[in-house]
């Protein structure tokens, strides 16, 4: 039945990929697992389906299912200008034409949080999370991260446009703000423990590390994969817990996340359907990926009348998250290569698992790739 599939993922060994682990749940059962090549490429050791991984922006829907949980108990309104929770955004600068800074017209919203609207970009190097780390002397406590951002000049207007950027990672120091707990410990009780996820957390200990698969690195020019350290740019603070990058995890355990939310019991249905709708209709022309539009922080249907029934989002490594509550499906992609050339077919994975299922036609499961290829992947490492 997956023949198609299989031989897909096994190209991915061409293109750089040491070794890769794929799982699909359709109806709460496992009903395919492959793994092939090594975890450890210099020292021969295969793939066998239990490594730790820096997930990188998988994290992005864990963090937006933690505030979501919020909202639905009303400690917010996704239109409150994050102004009404931390006074320093009631005037933020944004770029002119000429690129100065000159006072925004309209204020930053938890919805512009959310969709990637605010304003903010993901220069890591940029000034005000220059200031972030020396302020905290390198401890760079996630809370703190607001208020240091509420310092930047913004790209552009507040709700104009869709930029990728540190929005998640704001978000979870509102969740901070909101809770008044440290973020990771909110997501360990209302998100982990929930789904049954062990081996997951948002702050992985130094002494810790040597637990992580080896992490590789890309060169378009060479062709070539190397080793890397196993740090993560986005979470490399000893008090930071990055909502936009920074979750470490596994197969299994990201798979019962992704169960978790598709059987409802992380958020309600009218949430998720929330989560879920177009939320950049206004702005579409700046999102990045072929056929789908941006929700509350995970790609979705544009209009609901384009076939697309999954959502979720992927990783700078190559990890992806696909859950599809219509067709009953939960599938998860690891490998744990930077810069990777995977990306720009990762998509296609689930449109080539609704083929071999017999959900849509060959014809329709020839596409799905992620747009603007290796310039998305160098630009932002999604």
């Amino acid at each position: 039945m997956f023949e198609k599939l299989t031989d897909l993922l096994d190209s991915f060994l061409d293109l750089g990929t040491p070794g890769f682990d794929m799982c699909i749940y359709k109806d709460g059962e496992c009903i395919y697992r492959h793994k092939n090549g090594y975890s450890d490429k210099e020292n021969l050791i295969p793939m066998k389906g239990d490594e730790l991984y820096y997930v990188y922006s998988v994290s992005k829907v864990i963090t937006v299912t933690a505030a979501l949980q919020l909202y639905e108990k009303g400690v917010f309104s996704l239109d409150d200008p994050l102004a009404k929770y931390l006074p320093e955004y009631g005037q933020m600068l944004v770029k002119n034409q000429d690129g100065e800074p000159v006072p925004a017209q309209n204020m930053i919203t938890v919805r512009d949080l959310f969709r990637m609207t605010a304003g903010f970009n993901y220069r890591m190097k940029g000034e005000a999370m220059v200031k972030f780390r020396e302020g905290t002397n390198e401890r760079c406590p996630t809370k703190e991260l607001a208020k240091y951002l509420a310092e930047a000049v913004l790209d552009f207007e507040p709700g104009t446009k869709w930029q990728y950027s540190l929005c998640h990672d704001v978000l979870a120091s509102f969740i901070e703000i909101w809770t008044g707990e440290r973020f990771g410990e909110y997501v360990r009780k209302n998100i982990f423990e929930p789904s049954g996820m062990t081996r997951s957390t948002f702050l992985l200990p130094p002494e810790d590390r040597h637990e992580l698969a080896p992490q590789y690195k890309y060169d378009y020019s060479t062709k070539e994969t190397s080793l890397t350290e196993p740090t993560n740019v986005y979470s490399m603070w000893p008090e930071y817990e990055s909502g936009g990058g920074g979750c470490v995890s596994t197969v299994d355990d990201i798979i019962k996340f992704g169960e978790a939310l598709r059987t409802g019991k992380l958020l309600k249905q009218e949430t998720i359907d929330l989560m879920t709708t177009n939320q950049i209709g206004h702005c579409i022309d700046s999102f990045i990926v072929e056929k789908y539009a941006y929700g509350l922080g995970v790609r979705c249907s544009i209009d609901g009348s384009d076939g697309i029934t999954d959502f979720g989002w992927g990783g700078a490594a190559g990890a992806g998250l696909w859950v599809d509550q219509k067709n009953g499906l939960t599938v998860f992609y690891a490998q744990h290569v930077l810069n990777t050339p995977v990306i720009k077919k990762r998509n296609r994975l689930i449109f080539l698992i609704k083929e071999c299922l017999g959900i849509i036609p060959i014809a329709e499961a020839t596409g799905g790739e992620d747009a603007s290829r290796e310039a998305f992947a160098a630009k932002y490492g999604n």
